[in-house]
Formats: structure tokens, sequence, C-alpha cells
């Protein structure tokens, strides 16, 4: 394998990109395979500087179908370290969390595959990120990680293994479904049932070693570990306009709590504006909800 010298390259060209960004998930080629630090010795090492920061890791076992909660599937007492120990034995799924922060290749990586998806964006250039992320997954063969949304634009690059992804685009979620994780400003795993989803929208990628996807946000999706030891990483952002889009569905949850119809982001551009700016006086000061809705209807 090479050294972090090579720096991590995506594959991807622009036009492709600005058509699909955080509207449809579209399929990439990269080269992280090919680098040292995602070795299983290497990322082992990386685990064990993870003992006792329980908020920067999640260890769990499969999940029994697409469809259970995310929160029932069960955790397990392993820390990331034991766990990778057991990857050929149990059923084990491995979260790291930002390991930039670990790990000093991890953020000369998350900088550098960030920088060329920027590149690549018109849209990108010209708006700026307010949040940038990064995980790693280490997943035994055979496992599942149920359906779920996330609040953020994710690039999912598979390292070693086969990954089989199920994925929606955005649009196959209604406006009251989104709003309701997004009125506290939270930024958490979402889920909503996967037997409401229309199938003709569904996108379905066999990632190997070398693939990667585009799931733009709010785009639902579950999971499948084949028949090996699966190693991923992703990194994931949200803009200044995406966080303006979630903070008016927050306010029009509000909206609708009381009764009121809002109009969707996009369709009043002005009015959109005036709700993020508004949730961003209101929900610390905890108004009241009549007070959103007067304000909204321009009461």
């Amino acid at each position: 394998m090479t050294d972090i010298s090579d720096m991590g390259r995506i594959e991807l060209a622009p036009q492709v990109l600005d058509q699909s960004f955080n509207r449809e998930p579209i399929g990439f080629d990269h080269n992280l395979s090919t680098l040292a630090m995602f070795e299983l010795d290497s990322l082992r090492t990386l685990a064990e500087k993870y003992a006792g920061r329980d908020s920067d890791y999640m260890v769990a076992s499969s999940a029994s179908a697409p469809d259970q909660k995310f929160r029932a599937v069960k955790a397990t007492d392993l820390n990331p370290a034991q766990a990778i120990d057991r990857l050929k034995t149990e059923s084990v799924r491995i979260l790291l969390k930002r390991p930039q922060n670990y790990d000093s290749r991890f953020q000369k990586l998350l900088d550098g595959l960030t920088d060329q998806v920027v590149s690549l964006s018109k849209g990108l250039k010209d708006d700026r990120i307010v949040r940038l992320e990064s995980s790693i997954f280490l997943t035994s063969a055979k496992t599942l990680t149920p359906f779920h949304f996330d609040p953020s634009a994710v690039f999912f690059f598979q390292i070693a293994g086969d990954k089989i992804y199920h994925v929606y685009p955005p649009r196959a979620l209604t406006e009251p479904e989104m709003e309701q994780f997004y009125f506290r400003g939270l930024i958490d795993i979402a889920q909503v049932d996967l037997n409401r989803r229309d199938p003709t929208l569904e996108h379905v990628f066999s990632l190997s070693a070398g693939k990667g996807i585009h799931q733009p946000q709010n785009a639902p999706h579950w999971v499948e570990t084949s028949g090996d030891i699966s190693i991923s990483y992703s990194f994931f952002f949200e803009t200044q306009a995406a966080r303006k889009t979630s903070m008016t569905r927050g306010f029009n949850y509000y909206m609708r709590k009381v009764g009121a119809e809002p109009t969707p982001p996009g369709a009043r551009p002005r009015l959109d504006a005036f709700k993020a700016d508004a949730m961003g006086v209101w929900i610390p000061c905890r108004k009241t909800l009549s007070a959103v809705k007067l304000a909204a209807l321009g009461k």
C-alpha cells in the first residue's frame, strides 16, 4: 500500500457532481484502498486511542432486518480495539468518529478530499462549509445497518470487502418527515419507515474496494455487508445554504404543529430566509408556538 504522501483521490466529473449534488446518489472511483492508513493493523492501533472516549465511537451488533429500529440494535460493551479483534468471529459494527482528532494523517486526508470535491462543484465554491467531519466503519461479514437518513451531504468510500448500499434520493421523504428532525437544530441519525418509500426510487450500489458514492443530505438508506470484513470511510459536511434550508424546515415544523400549512423550502426564497433567521432568535429564547405562527403569517 502507498503512503499518505500520495494522498487520497476521488474521480468524479464536475458536471456529474453539479447535476446530482444533494439531489441524487451517484457513484465514483477513488484510491483510498491503496493507503497504508486503512490497513487493519493500522486501524487497530488507531482504535486503541479511542479507549475511554465513548462519545467518539459506537460498537453494536448487526440489525436483524433493514427496518429494525436503529436504537433497538443491540449495543456491546466492547471497546473499539476489542471489537476489531472479534470482527471475524462475531457480528460487530464499529464506528470510529472524527479519526482526524486521533491521527493527523486523517486530517490531511479529510482536507484533501474536501478540497477536491469543492473544486469540482461551482455551487460549493460559492457556498461555505460550516460543519465537516469524517468516520471509519469496520463491520463483520453479513451485517446490516438499518434504514435511516443523515442530516449531512456524505461522500462514502469502500476500502476493503464488499457492501450493498440501498439508497433513495431526498425526494423519497415528505417534508413533515424531514421537519421533525430539524426543529431543535439536532444533528443526529433520523429514522423513518422503510415500507412507505416508493420502490422505484431506490438506487442499489454494489461497492467494492475503490468504489464510492455521494449520498445526498436527507437521502434515506440501509446497508448490508457481504461475505467478508468491510472497511469503509466517509466524510460529510453541511454548507451554509444547507443549514439555512434545515432551519427553514425547523420553522415549518412549528408552523405545522399549530395548524398552518407551510410552504416547502425553495418555494418562496425570501420567506425561507426569514424563517431561517427567525429560528436563530426564537428557538434559543424558547418563544411560544403562537408567536412563531403569528410572525410567519406576518401578523
